[in-house]
C-alpha cells in the first residue's frame, strides 16, 4: 500500500487500522504524507501502529526501484474493481483526499481502478476507498491460499 500526500491525520490512522485487518504488513507514506506519531493517527489505529511498519519514501523513487509489483492508482475513473483480476504482487496507490494521486504517480503507473459510483456523492473519503478496495480484492481472489489464510484468521 503506497499512500500520497495523505493529510487527514484520522485517515493516515484508519488506513494502518484498515490495513492491519487485511493483514498488510507495510505501507509506504510519501513524505507529505501526516506524520504517524501525530497523536490523531496514532488513537485512530487503536493499536494497528503496532503491527503495521510505515516508511515515510518519495513514492516515484519507490516505485523505480520496485519494478515486481503491479501498480494501481485509485482514481474516479479507472478500471471496475467488482471484476477487476488483480496481478501479483499488487501494491495500491491512494491519493490526497482531495487531489488524488499525484500526477507524477499517474504518469508512473498505466493500472488505474475505481470503484463503481451509484449515487451523487463527488468522491469518498481515503479511508473508506481503501478498505472497499481491499475487500474486493480479498473477494475476486479467494481461491488463492493468501486469502484463504486471510479469511481462517477472522
Amino acid at each position: 500500500l503506497l499512500l500520497d500526500s495523505i493529510r487527514n491525520p484520522g485517515n493516515l490512522g484508519t488506513i494502518i487500522r484498515i490495513a492491519d485487518w487485511y493483514n498488510i504488513k507495510q505501507i509506504i507514506c510519501s513524505p507529505d504524507c501526516v506524520d504517524v506519531y501525530n497523536p490523531k493517527v496514532v488513537q485512530s489505529t487503536m493499536g494497528s501502529i503496532f503491527r503495521v511498519k510505515i516508511i515515510y519514501q518519495e513514492l516515484g523513487e519507490f516505485i523505480d526501484n520496485n519494478n515486481e509489483y503491479n501498480y494501481y492508482n485509485a482514481e474516479l475513473n479507472g478500471e471496475n474493481i467488482h471484476t477487476l483480476k488483480f496481478k501479483k504482487p499488487t501494491a495500491i496507490i491512494i491519493g490526497n483526499e482531495s487531489t488524488g494521486v499525484s500526477d507524477n504517480l499517474t504518469k508512473k503507473v498505466k493500472n488505474k481502478i475505481s470503484i463503481p459510483k451509484y449515487g451523487n456523492a463527488e468522491s469518498l473519503n481515503a479511508a473508506v476507498a481503501t478498505g472497499i478496495i481491499f475487500d474486493n480484492m480479498l473477494r475476486l481472489t479467494s481461491g488463492d491460499k493468501n486469502s484463504k489464510a486471510l479469511q481462517k484468521n477472522k
